[in-house]
C-alpha cells in the first residue's frame, strides 16, 4: 500500500449497513476518510427521536461513527456500547444507546456536526462523519406494479420504510423539500476529497439520495477526485426488484446525467451479463472492476477484507 493512499482524502458516501461495509474497509487502507450520510429515515429508534424533536435522524449517523472505530479494546468497547438497544416494553424499548446520545449532545450543541465530532472522538474514529442535509428529509417514490388490474398504473409512496418494503417496482425517487440545504463540510469535504466512494446500500433510499441534493450533486459532478461506484451484493431486494446490475447504473446514469464515474466495483455474482455491463459503464465514463466481495460464509455481506483489498489496488 502506498503512502499516498494512506494519506489520501477519501470520502464515503451511503447509509445504513451498506456505508458501514465501505468505511470498515476504508479504515484499514486511509487514515482520512469522511463518511457524509444519508437523513432520510422514518423508521425505528431514529424515525421516533425524529418525531418527538425535530432532529435528523441519528440511526445511520451512529452506525457510520461505529464503522469508523479503532480496532482497540476502547475502541472495541464503545462501539458495542453505542449500538447496543434497549429492550423490554419500557419508553427506552427499541432505541440504541447511541441514538439516544447523539441526540443528547444535539441538544447541548447547536450545531449537529459538533456533536457527531464528539462522538467521534469518543470512539477514537478514524475518520469524521457529515449528515449530507441541513435538514431531515422525507423521500417520495412513484411505484409501479401495486395496481393488479393495471400494472403499468404508479402510486405515490411516502416515507423511507415504506419504500424499502414496497411490493411494488420503485419508478423514480424524489426529496421532501425538493431542494434541500447541503451542509456546507459535505459539499467541502467532496471538493478536497482525492476518492470518493459512492455504495454500496439500498440503491434509492442510501446510494441514489446523495444526487437528489441539489448542492451536494453539483460538487460531486465537478470535484477532481477519484470516483468509485461500489455495487451491492444482490441485486434483487424490494426497492430494486428484478433490477439487473446494468440497470442499477443505468438509474445512477438518469438520476445524474452528468455525474462521471472512474470505477463500478462489483462482486462476479452481482453480473449478469459483463458484456452489457461493461458497456454501462462506459456511458459512465468507467471502467468495470470485478471481484470477490462478499464473506465467503455470509454471501450476502461484505468481506471487509476483501473489500479493502479492492479499494486499495483501484485507489493506489
Amino acid at each position: 500500500m502506498t503512502d499516498s493512499l494512506r494519506t489520501s482524502r477519501v470520502v464515503a458516501l451511503g447509509g445504513g449497513h451498506g456505508l458501514a461495509a465501505s468505511l470498515s474497509a476504508l479504515r484499514l487502507v486511509c487514515e482520512q476518510v469522511t463518511a457524509i450520510v444519508t437523513v432520510a429515515d422514518n423508521g425505528g429508534s431514529s424515525g421516533r427521536l425524529r418525531g418527538d424533536y425535530g432532529v435528523l435522524p441519528p440511526g445511520d449517523l451512529r452506525m457510520a461513527v461505529t464503522a469508523l472505530c479503532e480496532d482497540t479494546e476502547w475502541g472495541q468497547t464503545w462501539s458495542d456500547v453505542l449500538q447496543h438497544r434497549f429492550t423490554g416494553d419500557g419508553d427506552l424499548a427499541g432505541h440504541s444507546l447511541g441514538n439516544l446520545l447523539i441526540v443528547a449532545l444535539w441538544q447541548l450543541h447547536e450545531d449537529p456536526v459538533t456533536g457527531l465530532d464528539l462522538v467521534g472522538r469518543l470512539l477514537s474514529a478514524r475518520g469524521r462523519v457529515l449528515p449530507m442535509a441541513a435538514v431531515p428529509l422525507d423521500l417520495v417514490a412513484e411505484v409501479s406494479g401495486l395496481d393488479p388490474t393495471d400494472p403499468a398504473a404508479t402510486r405515490t409512496v411516502s416515507g423511507q420504510v415504506a419504500i424499502a418494503s414496497t411490493e411494488g417496482l420503485v419508478e423514480s425517487v424524489r426529496l421532501v423539500p425538493e431542494d434541500p440545504p447541503a451542509r456546507p463540510e459535505a459539499v467541502a469535504e467532496v471538493l478536497e476529497a482525492d476518492n470518493i466512494i459512492l455504495g454500496p446500500g439500498s440503491w434509492y433510499t442510501s446510494v441514489l439520495t446523495h444526487l437528489l441534493v441539489p448542492g451536494l450533486r453539483r460538487a460531486l459532478c465537478t470535484t477532481r477526485a477519484r470516483k468509485v461506484l461500489t455495487l451491492n451484493l444482490e441485486m434483487n431486494t424490494a426497492e430494486t426488484r428484478g433490477f439487473s446490475a446494468t440497470r442499477h447504473i443505468e438509474t445512477l446514469h438518469t438520476t445524474a446525467p452528468d455525474l462521471r464515474i472512474d470505477t463500478v466495483l462489483a462482486d462476479p455474482r452481482a453480473i449478469d451479463c459483463e458484456h452489457r455491463m461493461a458497456e454501462a459503464c462506459r456511458r459512465l465514463g468507467a471502467e468495470l472492476v470485478v471481484t470477490p466481495l462478499a464473506r465467503p460464509e455470509r454471501e450476502g455481506e461484505h468481506d471487509a477484507l476483501r473489500l479493502a483489498a479492492a479499494y486499495r489496488d483501484i485507489l493506489g
